[in-house]
């Protein structure tokens, strides 16, 4: 009976536990994610969507640009998931190199623009708890976590540029010859 008991008050607790930790993000990270949802769409909206989508038609003839300045701003703009339908500015070929640079890009936005993924906030806010405990100021890793994202996405974007150019090379082969 005692463990049943026990077993009881465990449950109950894991609420309660999840109860405060719930309190002590709608009381810190939630408003400041809120406040930075409304200014980007509040952005979106002066600037215009028409504009928003001319601006990125014009800056995927540009590889790095099609894969460092586009996945920024679609992350930055759109957040994750909406960022990816900024492939419909690119052509067929380039859309899987980006789908690849924009994904590889969620992360390493979210210490800088928490707002741009709010789902992988949770791992942000584990290591910025980590770092806070040392001591250390969030500000520098956020911003090294950013640029090395933009490295690695550029990276990654010509890639899989290559390979889908070879795997379409490889297709119009087998094509051709049937």
């Amino acid at each position: 009976m005692e463990a049943l008991a026990h077993g009881a008050e465990w449950f109950i607790g894991l609420f309660r536990k999840g109860g405060e930790v719930f309190l002590s993000l709608a009381g810190g990270i939630l408003p400041t994610l809120i406040c930075l949802l409304v200014a980007v769409n509040a952005l979106i909206r002066i600037i215009g969507q028409e504009r928003v989508e001319r601006f990125a038609q014009r800056i995927t003839s540009n590889i790095v640009l099609r894969y460092t300045l586009l996945p920024i701003l679609a992350v930055f703009f759109l957040t994750n998931p909406m960022a990816y339908t900024f492939g419909k500015f690119l052509q067929e070929r380039h859309k899987p190199a980006f789908y690849d640079a924009a994904v590889s890009f969620v992360h390493p936005i979210t210490g800088l623009f928490p707002h741009a993924n709010s789902a992988e906030l949770f791992v942000w806010l584990g290591i910025a708890q980590g770092v806070e405990q040392l001591g250390l100021p969030l500000g520098p890793l956020a911003l090294r976590y950013f640029l090395v994202g933009v490295i690695v996405i550029f990276i990654r974007g010509v890639v899989t540029e290559f390979i889908t150019r070879q795997l379409l090379a490889r297709r119009q082969t087998a094509a051709a010859s049937s």
